[in-house]
């Protein structure tokens, strides 16, 4: 299993070539407080001094360190693929030897190679001002460091700030805020194992570290706790309840170490001096304990861990490695490959643009909408559903009333009585009709030019992605096709409003439907007379009467002169105004109603006689009928002449009209210029998918028994 951790700092450095940190791979976490210790811890692991060192906030970046084990027989080793055994212990396949048995590697200088750590704790401190300031600031880029030494095991570690309440320097006021959440962006990583650092002369039950660790590690799991400044704890107290899991048990064990000072680093007291002086110290103090704690233990115990956890993580790694390759592979396809033969890739585009916008009409487009009706499916609905239903709505006798109709008869007739209802009056009043047709029909044409205009979008957004490579491109075809759509609309609109007018032109009453309605209409017109005057003639008037006023049933007294009629209209108004106020209509006078010539108020509202009552059920009838047969054709008609004229005319002349319009010389370099951001979204697919193809290898190189 040792080859496993060289596996993952493969990956690491794989995926740092990009820049990304999609991949979560295993890692330990050390997590503390600030000024508890956890940058001695790592300084312990490596043997060397390396990181910046002080009191208050000294670690300002995140520090991602891969220790690299070599051989101490290997003393000039390579700068080549360091993470490779094969390279370490072949002295062959040297590219560029180091004269020295430890050196380091940061990601931001590229090859070059520090032996003095000197110079590297140097390079830390530069690099961590560059990007956070000199006065405390924080940020949460990372620094790379690579690590290669005999003295040490094969670990990934990363050190971060340390958690503080107050804000000093530079710090915001919610530096306390930004530190958890750097914090948690790293322990959060399920193949991450939480170090949680704890100074031993706190109390272990207030530890942030592992409060922290509890929160995205309930069950402990991953969290392994490190107990330091052993040394400085209260005379007479002692950390034995600690170390034994008494306190606070946590799963993966506890383990204290013991640091140097301040003092000590000052005088330059090297690391081996005082892991040499810690194990003295555990055997004087905790002599039962002192083969389960200390550095070199920690050390053996944080590798052994890792190696367990990457093979538990290995299999899950590479199923999500394979799936962001192939998601990436996608990505850029649909990036397209730069532009070699324009004029071929002009064309091209035009040609699947239109086969795509014909298709979506049709219904046979590769991508259906599965959340709205689109296209042709649409078209059908507005059809059938919204014009049809809108038709349906429209009331035959709508707007007309009694008195409209009758007033019509009358105008009609001229200055005759009339011994018939008039022809006339039925055709005026059933164009008036048929005229209410018209708007729902243009509104039905509107809305399947707004449809035709969204398939646009439509093939835009789905069907051509090509297009979006080329914004100057995309707008211009947009540009025609809405231009060609717009040409076509008053031509639909004219035969429209030309179908309404066809049949405004010409009343058939001799059409099939129509007879056929006026025959049957106007025997149970007969009957029902028959009927009511059968009941209405015992009842109403006397014998002697009714003889003598056959043809006037409705005659009145005292309307046989101009001056009769004037006075007993005038004594009758109040009367009649009490009991049914209504409006007055001077201009058409009713039998029994003469013309009031003396200003006076004359009520028009009265009861119908039988023959006025027939004339308007007759006329009504007629209207309703002729026109339920013109419906059904405007119905029938307005469908295919918008089918016709706009739809299938754009459909025929779509491609001939993107060639014309746009398929120039003079357009090509213009319209084929990519967007700005795709070349460099392409070049960022392409090193991520190559990223991503690398680390499958790595991770197929691994043989089953690697893993045991």
């Amino acid at each position: 299993m040792e080859a496993l951790i060289p596996v993952i700092n493969k990956l690491q450095d794989v995926f740092n070539t990009v820049g990304a940190d999609i991949i979560q791979l295993p890692q330990i976490v050390v997590v503390g407080t600030q000024s508890s210790g956890k940058s001695s811890v790592l300084e312990s692991l490596v043997g060397r001094d390396l990181l910046p060192r002080g009191t208050g906030v000294v670690t300002r970046r995140p520090l991602i360190l891969q220790l690299v084990h070599v051989s101490p027989e290997d003393g000039r080793k390579t700068a080549g693929d360091e993470n490779d055994p094969a390279t370490w212990k072949n002295p062959r396949h040297l590219s560029k030897e180091i004269d020295a048995a430890e050196w380091g590697k940061f990601l931001h200088t590229k090859n070059k190679i520090y032996t003095d750590f000197d110079e590297i704790r140097q390079e830390i401190e530069n690099e961590t001002e560059r990007i956070s300031g000199n006065n405390k600031g924080i940020s949460p880029e990372p620094i790379h460091l690579k690590i290669f030494s005999s003295n040490v095991v094969n670990l990934t570690l990363v050190d971060l700030p340390g958690m503080t309440k107050v804000p000093v320097g530079d710090q915001p006021k919610d530096i306390e805020l930004q530190i958890r959440e750097l914090i948690l962006q790293f322990i959060s990583n399920p193949n991450s194992i939480i170090l949680a650092v704890t100074a031993a002369n706190t109390d272990m039950a207030t530890s942030e570290a592992l409060k922290i660790a509890r929160e995205v590690d309930p069950d402990g799991r991953r969290t392994l706790a490190v107990i330091t400044k052993l040394d400085l704890m209260d005379a007479g107290t002692d950390a034995m309840d600690v170390l034994m899991g008494r306190v606070i048990p946590v799963k993966l064990g506890i383990i204290g170490v013991v640091n140097r000072s301040q003092l000590d680093i000052n005088n330059k007291k090297s690391v081996a001096d005082s892991i040499r002086d810690e194990y003295g110290f555990l055997q004087k103090k905790y002599p039962s304990l002192a083969n389960r704690n200390g550095t070199k233990y920690l050390a053996r115990t944080l590798n052994r861990l890792l190696m367990h956890h990457i093979r538990d993580c290995l299999p899950e790694l590479k199923t999500r490695i394979n799936v962001l390759a192939a998601q990436y592979q996608s990505l850029l396809n649909s990036y397209g490959e730069p532009v070699e033969d324009k004029s071929a890739t002009l064309l091209q585009l035009i040609t699947k643009f239109a086969t795509e916008y014909c298709n979506t009409i049709e219904g046979t487009a590769k991508y259906i909408e599965t959340s709205e009706l689109c296209g042709g499916a649409r078209i059908c609905y507005i059809f059938h559903e919204t014009f049809g239903r809108t038709l349906e709505s429209v009331d035959p006798l709508g707007g007309l009333n009694t008195i409209d109709i009758l007033t019509a008869i009358r105008n009609a007739t001229g200055p005759r009585p009339a011994l018939f209802v008039p022809e006339v009056s039925f055709e005026l009043l059933v164009k008036r009709q048929i005229k209410r047709l018209e708007e729902p029909s243009l509104r039905c044409v509107e809305l399947v030019h707004e449809e035709m205009q969204r398939i646009i979008q439509h093939c835009s957004n789905y069907s051509t992605q090509e297009l979006l490579r080329f914004p100057k491109l995309h707008d211009a075809i947009v540009e025609v096709v809405t231009c060609l759509l717009r040409r076509r609309l008053p031509v639909t609109n004219e035969m429209v409003h030309n179908l309404v007018a066809i049949e405004l032109a010409y009343i058939n009453t001799k059409h099939p439907d129509f007879a056929d309605a006026c025959g049957l209409m106007n025997n149970n017109i007969e009957e029902q007379r028959r009927n009511r005057l059968a009941r209405e003639l015992p009842s109403a008037v006397p014998r002697d009467k009714a003889a003598s006023g056959v043809g006037d049933t409705s005659q009145e007294p005292g309307t046989g002169n101009w001056r009769g009629m004037l006075k007993s209209k005038a004594e009758e108004a109040p009367a009649e105004e009490k009991s049914k106020p209504t409006a007055a209509l001077p201009a058409s006078p009713q039998k029994g109603h003469a013309v009031n010539l003396l200003d006076v108020p004359v009520p028009v509202a009265r009861k119908l006689s039988a023959r006025e009552q027939r004339d308007c059920e007759v006329i009504e009838r007629l209207i309703k009928s002729y026109f339920l047969i013109v419906r059904k054709n405007i119905q029938d008609s307005v469908p295919k002449a918008v089918m016709h004229f706009l739809v299938n005319h754009v459909k025929d002349t779509l491609q001939s009209e993107l060639v014309g319009q746009l398929y120039k010389s003079l357009l090509l370099d213009d319209l084929l210029t990519e967007s700005e951001d795709m070349a460099q979204r392409r070049k960022e697919a392409a090193d991520m998918l190559k990223a991503l193809q690398r680390a499958s290898q790595i991770i197929a190189e691994i043989r089953e028994t690697h893993l045991w």
